[in-house]
């Protein structure tokens, strides 16, 4: 996966941010194929306003590569906590860029620490403490929810 650690090339599997326009971003998995409502296993093709995207020319492709769509061309991004909070699936009620920063000086958050988080929802606030706790600090994330806790 992509958010660990920053790569050169997309690989099968990672996330990817599909950068349209400042107002338009998408995340997607780069993968070559998705099983769709029939439970039959197609092509992914990723359809935007500037057309359609085959995934699986992602895969092999560098990051920060401009790509072709059939109406026009967007960017592939590799996910930071600020390209992931504008485009992950808002299970829950997040928390933005401006407030988390906020957040993290008044907890003096820094390389090191421990924290504990209690409701870890759509994930967003959490990779921004990881990124701001890494190498050594670690993270400890609670749900209520069981699927909350799986798709973050």
């Amino acid at each position: 996966m992509s958010f660990l650690k920053p790569k050169e090339v997309i690989e099968e599997g990672d996330t990817v941010i599909l950068y349209l326009t400042v107002n338009s971003m998408h995340a997607i998995e780069a993968t070559p194929t998705i099983v769709n409502k029939k439970g039959e296993t197609i092509e992914y093709i990723f359809q935007t306003s500037y057309g359609a995207l085959k995934v699986r020319n992602l895969i092999g492709v560098t990051y920060g590569s401009r790509v072709e769509l059939s109406k026009g061309w967007a960017y592939v991004l590799q996910p930071n906590p600020e390209l992931w909070t504008q485009t992950l699936p808002h299970r829950t009620q997040i928390i933005y860029t401006p407030d988390i920063s906020m957040i993290l000086f008044q907890l003096e958050v820094r390389p090191g620490s421990v924290i504990v988080e209690s409701g870890t929802g759509s994930g967003s606030l959490s990779h921004y403490f990881l990124r701001a706790i890494k190498p050594y600090g670690h993270l400890h994330t609670f749900d209520f929810h069981e699927a909350s806790a799986t798709s973050a």
